[in-house]
């Protein structure tokens, strides 16, 4: 007779850091309107593509921490594996975040290549920027800090 090990499962408990959420949704929202005020300028595309890209990140980052779990890297499909563990995404919006990837030239590592941007980039960067904004739902905020509250305090 074989025995087979006896296969236990722990639900793991989800620890969110809510400083650490609103730090990095603050620091998107700030990089995301000066993107757009370098729009208003008239500053060059390159500079708009890359503040709005740290803007697109903190943003993405902020909805880990806001789902208690981080990604492995901070290339933009790793982030949108984590986040779409947790949520829905539109499949267009998530493709079309996860093609930045291409942009950046994040892989392979032994043959990086930085692309520039050209105005269209730019354009597309701050676009997806105002849709993953709509992707965060006050409510749902909302009801995640109130639950958190209710588990601290059922601890105490």
């Amino acid at each position: 007779m074989v025995l087979k090990p006896k296969i236990v499962a722990k639900m793991k408990q989800m620890y969110i850091d809510f400083e650490a959420f609103d730090k990095m949704f603050a620091d998107a929202k700030g990089y995301h309107k000066r993107a757009k005020l370098f729009v208003a300028e008239g500053q060059r595309p390159s500079l708009i593509f890359n503040v709005s890209s740290v803007a697109l990140e903190c943003y993405l980052i902020a909805l880990c921490e806001l789902n208690g779990e981080m990604p492995r890297n901070h290339t933009y499909i790793s982030m949108m594996n984590t986040v779409e563990q947790h949520m829905t995404v539109p499949r267009e919006l998530s493709k079309s975040i996860r093609s930045l990837d291409i942009i950046f030239g994040i892989c392979p590592i032994d043959n990086y290549h930085h692309g520039v941007p050209e105005p269209a980039d730019a354009a597309r960067v701050l676009s997806l920027c105002d849709m993953v904004l709509e992707l965060f739902d006050p409510k749902q905020i909302t009801s995640v800090r109130l639950a958190a509250e209710i588990d601290e305090f059922s601890l105490n």
